[in-house]
């Protein structure tokens, strides 16, 4: 016969855990001390910028110091990465970013790349940012309805803002590709497959779908906001009056929800024009430059090329800093002027 032997878990004698606890009531007394002796040197108001501390020293470190190396290497040059290493070249960078002539035509610029970047951002910011706002009122619009299962339909649209970008991208290739599940279900209707992400115009087409499919839910949830905050009462009166559904959405929704879209529309503006992560994992910026943006091209003049240009991609990031710059202050000023 075999016999099994069970053995009750130790228990912790408690003599053990006395000085546990006498460490963790030592440190508790420590960090009171602490903090009181710094309490009267600041003041009590004083303690909130002790508070603040913290992250502002993260702040500086992870940003603020970048940002300022970043300048520093926009008006230098050389191959060389260690800042004192590098000579000064003025506006340079600047200048062979700029010079162009013809801006509409990216061949006629020294820079061609960057202006080809350009170009696509701005019409990926265009299609993009139209289409998020066109889906997000009318995503909002229905599930601001009282239909069978709207916290359900809300949560699905919602799902792919969770997701990380980079694991869109990855579905959404898997999907695309010329084994795919797209084409998988496209030949038994007798359709060829297609190479989605080996020819321009579908690869334009999947990377805009693809931005505005993963970002839509959460500016439905924004406007969504926005039409809960209208009172039902116009609604009433505008039925009373002989308002259709249409007039009330001109003349009631739309003005209404004018402070959220405008939320929207420079959320999504500040967004497309960064526009990356899923993009260079889908297609890499290609075929050929066909979906390479502004961000993509900082990305490979810096780090991804063998004819590495930390000044350019630095001038170039700066440039892109001051479009980003002026959107903020034209939000500023129509959300300013839309308060009063």
């Amino acid at each position: 016969m075999s016999e099994t032997i069970t053995q009750k878990p130790k228990k912790i004698p408690q003599l053990l855990l006395l000085p546990i606890t006498g460490l963790l009531h030592l440190l508790m007394n420590i960090s009171d001390l602490f903090m009181d002796f710094i309490q009267r040197r600041v003041g009590i108001q004083g303690m909130a910028y002790i508070f603040v501390l913290p992250n502002m020293v993260f702040f500086a470190m992870f940003s603020l110091l970048p940002l300022l190396i970043n300048f520093y290497y926009a008006f230098t040059g050389g191959v060389k990465p260690l800042p004192q290493d590098r000579f000064p070249v003025g506006t340079g960078n600047f200048d062979i970013l700029l010079e162009c002539g013809n801006y509409l035509d990216p061949n006629s610029c020294r820079a061609d790349l960057f202006w080809r970047g350009l170009q696509n951002t701005i019409w990926y910011v265009i299609f993009e940012v139209g289409a998020i706002l066109i889906f997000s009122v009318l995503t909002a619009v229905i599930l601001n309805q009282n239909i069978k299962g709207r916290g359900f339909f809300r949560s699905v649209f919602f799902y792919p803002t969770l997701l990380s970008s980079v694991v869109i991208a990855l579905l959404w290739k898997w999907i695309l590709q010329r084994e795919g599940i797209l084409n998988a279900s496209l030949t038994p209707f007798g359709f060829e497959p297609i190479n989605f992400l080996l020819d321009a115009n579908w690869s334009r087409f999947w990377v805009i779908f693809i931005g505005v499919w993963a970002k839509v839910g959460f500016y439905t949830l924004i406007v969504l906001a926005g039409l809960q905050a209208i009172p039902n009462t116009l609604y009433e009166a505008a039925k009373i009056d002989g308002a259709g559904r249409g007039a009330s959405f001109r003349h009631i929704t739309l003005p209404l929800l004018k402070p959220s879209l405008i939320v929207v529309l420079v959320l999504t503006f500040i967004r497309a024009v960064q526009v990356f992560d899923h993009v260079f994992v889908m297609t890499g910026g290609g075929p050929g430059t066909a979906t390479q943006y502004i961000v993509q091209y900082i990305y490979n003049i810096g780090f991804a090329t063998s004819l590495q240009n930390f000044g350019l991609a630095a001038a170039a990031s700066i440039l892109l800093g001051l479009i980003l710059v002026i959107l903020t202050i034209i939000q500023m000023r129509v959300t300013g002027s839309g308060e009063e």
